[in-house]
């Protein structure tokens, strides 16, 4: 008797890369190629681009995601092997996170909404630093903070953006979101701070003219903010796999001791 596996539709889905078209193509042609809208897992080849573009297109869809890495860094990525892809579907264990969501008000008044699986970030447009006074849950914590800007991650985002401009690393079952300035100018000794992921954080653009100010939630881009509100959607779950072992948690906690 064949045995049954845990997916039985996967979808392959590749970079671009050449290296991770070619790998695409071999392992569709070995476990066939399922359309997207019917899938029960899809692989992701590539590296972390292709990942957090991935769960995005899949967002709201509790499609799980297993990624192999064909491309650089490939933090939330799975080892690539050629082999046994099956077998490592039925023992990878899920990992949940919640995406942000951000409201960002522009200039004209408009209002565009985004969802953000790594950090939502305010950055200067110009070469003025900006002026952003910080509220949360509707209470003014920072009445000015200048800055070239300043982020909320996730803790699944806190290991990039995040930890290159100095902010915690967040273990992946933490209830919290890190709040952290870029390159503070004053007040000069604010490292930023440790929020519970209930929390909203309002950001208000002091002369949002002079200095202009572009929020950021992954890769939407949102010029010209004037207010700017950032939770975490706990409505929205995305899954991601990973061998065991190589969990994001693991791989999380690995990092905080430099491995």
């Amino acid at each position: 008797m064949a045995r049954s596996h845990r997916f039985n539709n996967i979808a392959f889905l590749s970079s671009g890369s050449p290296e991770a078209s070619l790998t695409c193509a071999a392992l569709a042609d070995r476990y066939g190629n399922a359309d997207l809208d019917a899938a029960d897992v899809v692989v992701a080849l590539g590296g972390d681009g292709l990942m957090l573009q991935t769960l995005h297109r899949f967002m709201g869809r509790n499609t799980p995601i297993y990624g192999m890495n064909r491309g650089s860094v490939g933090f939330l990525m799975n080892e690539f092997h050629d082999t046994g892809l099956l077998a490592r579907l039925d023992e990878a264990l899920p990992s949940i996170v919640h995406p942000l969501i951000m409201e960002a008000t522009v200039i004209s008044g408009e209002v565009e909404i985004a969802r953000a699986i790594n950090e939502v970030f305010l950055s200067r447009q110009t070469f003025q630093a900006a002026k952003l006074r910080i509220s949360i849950d509707g209470k003014e914590r920072l009445s000015e903070l200048i800055a070239d800007g300043v982020l909320v991650a996730t803790p699944a985002g806190s290991t990039a953006y995040n930890l290159s401009v100095n902010g915690p690393i967040l273990p992946l079952n933490a209830s919290l979101m890190a709040l952290t300035p870029i390159s503070a100018f004053r007040p000069r000794r604010w490292r930023g701070a440790l929020l519970r992921d209930t929390a909203r954080v309002e950001i208000d653009i002091h002369e949002p003219v002079k200095r202009p100010v572009s929020a950021v939630a992954d890769h939407f881009e949102v010029r010209d903010v004037v207010h700017v509100e950032i939770g975490m959607d706990h409505d929205t779950s995305l899954i991601l796999l990973h061998d065991p072992g190589h969990s994001l948690d693991e791989r999380i906690l690995r990092e905080q001791f430099g491995n």
